[in-house]
């Protein structure tokens, strides 16, 4: 950058002064300015929660203001019984795009919220941490943060280390349970959200979307488009559906285990994933039954795969180690590795029936 300032004439006593001033800033200088100004650009993470404004009134009634945009998953992760309230904020003008594979394609400074609740043995719903996902408009890149909300639930605080909290929470069918439910640490987030090591969202993808929620008389997707929220989408009836895995008349064995086992594992568990390097693919799209596990001996399972041989023995769940990782809560065993203390046993109930009902080899 270069300041000139020349032909400057003064006159005084009719003398003429002719002042030539030349000013120029170093190459170090426009470097500096150019870090700061790079800087001021990215995405700063607030302190507290309640500096986003997101929400009005009572911060743990979770009412959205203007702009912040409720939605749900058709079929969601498990993460120890928690209540997961999702919200989608976009910046001021933006709309999400429809993409057919993967999660939709956001705009720069979305911030997706993910809050995690239990319901403690009093019937209270009481928020634990806030998980935030940011596309900074600085580099296009996902960003995460974790919030840990007080035990007076009027804040959450931003929170990098992750954290264990006791806690006696209440499952859908009314059962009891005394775990230490463990708050991610920001790399843990990583893992998860790794895609070719780059970190992207999970849940929202169109065919996880495309349902009515529960109390709505629309389609979430169709909500979003008549609202200019999204835009590119096709007729619904060409949008595919994730099956919704506890919807027993709906869908098929297969159709419900296959939903579940994408949504569950297959966010590691797939091309581009964290656990890539296993050769075990669980996305809902892969019909290679060797990539599904069926026969499959582990690649690097060590002492978690129980002195099993295969991730999956057809008609013979209990041999299994598929099963038998789901089915534990042991360090180095339990698959998911992250994201739950709890042995989720529906999900394995149903998994257990899913390889059960598999042909045996004859």
């Amino acid at each position: 950058m270069q300041i000139n300032v020349r032909n400057i004439k003064l006159t005084i006593g009719g003398l003429v002064i002719l002042s030539l001033f030349f000013l120029t800033l170093s190459q170090s200088c426009r470097q500096g300015k150019s870090k700061v100004e790079q800087v001021n650009t990215s995405f700063v993470f607030k302190e507290h929660l309640s500096d986003y404004g997101f929400f009005r009134g009572k911060l743990s009634s979770l009412l959205p203001k203007e702009g912040v945009f409720p939605y749900e998953l058709s079929t969601p992760l498990f993460s120890d019984y928690t209540v997961k309230d999702r919200f989608i904020v976009l910046p001021l003008g933006k709309s999400m795009e429809y993409t057919p594979q993967g999660p939709l394609d956001f705009p720069d400074s979305t911030i997706i919220v993910k809050n995690f609740s239990y319901i403690n043995v009093q019937g209270q719903k009481i928020i634990m941490e806030t998980r935030l996902l940011v596309k900074d408009p600085a580099d296009h890149n996902w960003k995460v943060m974790n919030y840990l909300w007080n035990t007076a639930q009027t804040d959450a605080v931003k929170h990098i280390r992750g954290a264990k909290l006791a806690i006696t929470l209440v499952d859908n069918s009314g059962n009891k349970h005394q775990t230490d439910y463990m708050v991610p640490n920001t790399n843990d987030c990583k893992r998860c959200h790794n895609s070719s090591s780059k970190i992207m969202p999970i849940g929202p993808k169109a065919r996880n979307l495309n349902f009515v929620r529960a109390g709505d008389s629309i389609n979430q997707l169709a909500r979003w488009n008549a609202l200019g929220l999204l835009n590119n989408m096709p007729d619904l009836k060409n949008i595919k559906q994730l099956p919704i895995w506890t919807e027993k008349d709906k869908y098929s064995i297969d159709e419900r285990a296959r939903a579940y086992l994408d949504v569950n594992c297959a966010h590691c568990h797939t091309k581009g994933g964290d656990a890539f390097n296993t050769g075990l693919f669980l996305n809902y799209e892969e019909n290679t039954l060797a990539h599904l596990g069926v026969d499959k001996a582990p690649v690097s399972a060590g002492g978690g795969a129980g002195g099993l041989n295969f991730d999956i023995v057809p008609g013979d769940s209990e041999h299994s180690i598929l099963l038998y990782r789901m089915n534990s809560t042991e360090a180095g065993t339990a698959m998911p590795e992250l994201a739950r203390s709890i042995i989720h046993k529906e999900g394995v109930d149903l998994i257990r029936q899913w390889i059960n009902n598999m042909p045996k080899k004859k």
